[in-house]
């Protein structure tokens, strides 16, 4: 059975694994693409951190803010996170530009949250809409969307029960930041084409993108030391994403954006994670293949 496009079965990949999965790759190069449900809305998680990155960097070339700027975050000011700053116990006094790398290598609430309300995210929609990415919005920050859970949950942990992981509005993309698997893809593709901003700031944010440290996503469909895979992960209750560039080592580059939603409400899903790699190697070997 094949996908979309004659691609691979994709559903039933993710069937397998226990999710339903959205899933869009395209050759950064030709535009040859495969995808399964590419244009259907999605929640972005932590993935809405590629799209407010670009416009960091966007705002840097244009001389709005200086990346090296040192600034303190205090700390009875933290967004709630697991990782960076956000579970630091001081004050931190560090660059932005060393703030948007917590916030992609690690997906650093706080070091997203800082960096957001400098740039604005309404400057985010605004670039996104300019990019013509029309199914990307970015509703709210980290507090936001930890607020939104609390409100909702009614607890300040993310939930695991069923009835009221149903009710969640950061799960409902017509809620809050959402985008398409092909608009994710897009815009991955636009960083490595220098499109997205100048070269020199495209250059940047390839190398924060290949510093993320999580390897059980994208990364662990291509086990192989001369292909690069830099991505950004996303996570919430049932809810695992990552989108990436795949680079191989005779010059095809292979944006992937893979969504997934799993049956069962289980914090603990090693299958759901593996399948975003091998779904995106599936789509990648389809785009390699002198038959496409």
């Amino acid at each position: 059975m094949t996908g979309t496009n004659g691609g691979p079965d994709f559903a039933g990949l993710f069937r397998a694994a226990g999710v339903t999965g959205l899933l869009h790759a395209v050759d950064v190069d030709t535009g040859a693409e495969v995808s399964c449900g590419a244009d259907e809305p999605v929640v972005l998680a932590s993935v809405f951190k590629i799209a407010l990155m670009v416009e960091f960097f966007r705002q840097a070339d244009r001389g709005l803010l200086d990346p090296a700027e040192r600034v303190t975050v205090m700390a009875d000011r933290h967004t709630p996170g697991p990782t960076g700053v956000s579970a630091m116990a001081d004050d931190v006094t560090v660059s932005l530009r060393d703030l948007a790398y917590l916030m992609i290598a690690v997906s650093d609430n706080t070091a997203a949250d800082t960096l957001a309300g400098r740039v604005g995210l309404a400057a985010v929609n605004t670039m996104l809409a300019g990019f013509g990415l029309d199914g990307t919005w970015v509703e709210h920050d980290c507090a936001g969307l930890f607020a939104s859970v609390v409100a909702d949950s009614g607890r300040e942990d993310m939930p695991t029960d069923p009835a009221v992981i149903s009710r969640l509005r950061v799960l409902d993309p017509a809620r809050t930041n959402r985008s398409t698997p092909r608009e994710t893809a897009a815009l991955l593709a636009a960083i490595w084409r220098d499109e997205a901003a100048t070269p020199a700031s495209c250059a940047w944010m390839r190398r924060l993108l290949g510093l993320q440290v999580w390897p059980h996503r994208l990364a662990s469909g291509f086990p192989y030391d001369d292909v690069a895979v830099s991505g950004k992960t996303g996570t919430l209750p049932t809810l695992r994403n990552e989108a990436g560039v795949v680079e191989y080592p005779d010059g095809g580059r292979y944006a992937v954006a893979v969504f997934t939603r799993s049956y069962g409400t289980a914090q603990n899903q090693p299958r759901a994670d593996a399948v975003i790699g091998t779904a995106a190697r599936a789509a990648v070997e389809h785009l390699r293949s002198p038959a496409l």
